[in-house]
């Protein structure tokens, strides 16, 4: 299960590498990449809010299922390739398949493991996750670099993949008894008011985060070809792969840390992280904004792992899934809604600046979560009096 897992993941991320083929091939702007780039991210939320709880009715493999064909029509398309619409569509698709793949094939990478080993196969789900997102720059950099059909022969190796994957799936126990009347709904968002100063910190933090993330998804591509002058399609792909090991490395390390301190760390390391990407675009080094990639990666794990905690352990148990659930949806959003900003932003005063602007908006995010999570602290550590 753990590499299907992998390799719908991965099917998400093949394009980032090669948007700099499109944008020749279509005559796209940079405003038009970030619009695909942010359709697969509002297709992605789509399926978690309208098919979220469906798994717990209907079964885990149907979802799975539903989920792996979303992928192949996905890659059909993106084989096509012929117009920008069709482009849109495999995008949709893309995120489609995320959307349905993501929340429930975590619970089943976990439900089937041995009892023994389920804190195990929960880190082996993350693995699978943000290792599948990393391998799909790196296959699709590495593949329309050195071989022929840069924009279709990774995407008929990706079909491949998803037919060996829907097997897998196929032939995986069920592990949801299937009620005898369904009740399919949407998922349901709450956020009660002993909540809402938990949530804000977090949501803010998830924000910052993730639309850093956005940007080194979506448009990292054209920031190496226009400042740094790299435009090897393997060497894109490999820092992007960078990006979200680093990412994964964030979500582990940050459990070795108290509870108090894991978002305050993280923001810390993003802001740094941020600080050295803004630097690498205003000199034009490959260094530096591998550097700055990394340490951002590292923060952004570290603020995504800390605040699921933190806004879970804040919340009462009857309604924990609904206010992480609405975590998510910050999360997609930040990943969609600042990016289209940055698109605009790119063709009215080009790349580098508006690079840099948006990482300094991030690293002023990231401060103000720390200066609201000290005060917090302030708030709850009792006066001393004589």
């Amino acid at each position: 299960m753990a590499c299907a897992f992998v390799v719908v993941m991965a099917g998400t991320t093949l394009p980032t590498p090669l948007y700099p083929l499109y944008k020749q091939q279509f005559a796209l702007s940079e405003q038009a990449v970030t619009v695909i780039f942010a359709t697969y991210a509002f297709a992605v939320l789509g399926g978690l809010l309208a098919c979220g709880p469906w798994s717990d009715q209907v079964g885990r493999r149907p979802i799975l299922a539903a989920g792996l064909t979303a992928a192949i029509v996905s890659s059909l398309l993106f084989l096509d390739g012929g117009r920008l619409w069709i482009l849109l569509g495999a995008r949709a698709f893309s995120g489609l398949s995320a959307g349905l793949f993501t929340a429930t094939a975590t619970v089943a990478v976990i439900e089937l493991a041995p009892a023994a080993r389920k804190a195990h196969a929960a880190l082996l789900a993350a693995c699978a996750n943000m290792g599948g997102l990393g391998l799909g720059p790196l296959l699709a950099g590495v593949v329309s670099q050195y071989l022929p059909w840069p924009l279709h022969l990774v995407y008929a190796v990706h079909l491949v993949l998803l037919l060996a994957a829907c097997v897998v799936v196929l032939r995986c126990p069920e592990t949801v008894e299937r009620p005898a009347h369904l009740r399919l709904q949407c998922q349901r968002l709450k956020l009660p008011g002993s909540v809402r100063p938990a949530f804000a910190v977090a949501a803010v933090a998830c924000f910052a985060a993730f639309a850093l993330l956005g940007l080194l998804t979506s448009l990292e591509p054209e920031i190496l070809a226009k400042v740094t002058g790299v435009s090897n399609r393997a060497v894109i792909g490999s820092l992007i792969f960078l990006v979200f090991v680093a990412s994964l490395c964030g979500q582990i390390l940050q459990r070795r840390f108290a509870a108090a301190v894991r978002l305050p760390l993280s923001c810390l390391v993003l802001i740094l992280g941020a600080g050295v990407l803004a630097v690498s675009m205003a000199t034009g080094s490959l260094v530096l904004l591998t550097l700055g990639a990394v340490a951002s990666g590292l923060g952004q794990g570290g603020i995504f792992a800390g605040s699921v905690v933190a806004v879970a352990a804040a919340s009462p148990d009857d309604v924990k899934a609904e206010v992480t659930s609405l975590l998510f949806v910050v999360v997609y959003l930040a990943v969609a809604v600042p990016v289209l900003g940055l698109g605009v932003a790119a063709v009215a005063v080009g790349v580098q600046t508006a690079g840099i602007a948006f990482t300094v908006l991030v690293m002023l995010l990231a401060a103000g979560t720390l200066s609201a999570l000290w005060r917090r602290h302030r708030a709850q550590v009792p006066i001393e009096t004589n």
